[in-house]
């Protein structure tokens, strides 16, 4: 796993063998960016990242202009994982780990982000409570996107704030907006 584009490219992310964590495929994170790209400015942005396990989109954020990332992940291995990552990489400074339960740290309502990236486990069964925690509750700017990743058999496109979707085999990101 690396950081594929920006002032990070090439820069290894460091990962464990993990059967609790499924981390973004190389082939989907580069689809995600050359859609986001296209689509926002990622200079000075905040990045919010969402069980965010070894950090791969938030690393590439970083690399690729945001400001800064919190990531927040339950799984301690990984979290410290992030940090060794930060730490080679030289992002320290702009990161913010967060160890917690995804729906107890919503439950705190703090700040809001440009950019937020959730990718839940597939066995997942709340999607609809998350989606709606992340629009209604102020943690997405005006305009701001909200990237869910999740099995592709799911269809989100009468969710509030849904925009479209992309297929990558049995995965599916969908991507939402909050009201401007």
């Amino acid at each position: 796993m690396q950081v594929q584009a920006g002032r990070y490219r090439g820069r290894k992310i460091r990962h464990l063998p993990s059967r609790d964590i499924r981390p973004c495929s190389s082939r989907v994170k580069k689809s995600l960016f050359d859609t986001l790209s296209a689509r926002i400015d990622f200079d000075g942005i905040d990045v919010l990242d969402l069980f965010a396990g070894f950090g791969s989109l938030g690393f590439e954020s970083l690399s690729r202009g945001a400001g800064s990332v919190c990531f927040v992940e339950q799984n301690r291995p990984a979290l410290e994982t992030m940090k060794a990552t930060a730490a080679d990489i030289g992002v320290s400074s702009s990161v913010r780990f967060i160890m917690a339960d995804v729906q107890a740290f919503l439950r705190r309502k703090e700040g809001a982000y440009d950019l937020v990236f959730c990718d839940p486990p597939y066995r997942w069964e709340e999607y609809e409570l998350l989606i709606r925690a992340i629009l209604d509750d102020g943690l997405l700017v005006s305009g701001g996107l909200l990237l869910m990743e999740h099995h592709a058999s799911r269809d989100f496109s009468m969710s509030r704030g849904y925009l479209f979707h992309k297929d990558y085999g049995t995965t599916r990101v969908s991507f939402f907006t909050s009201e401007p």
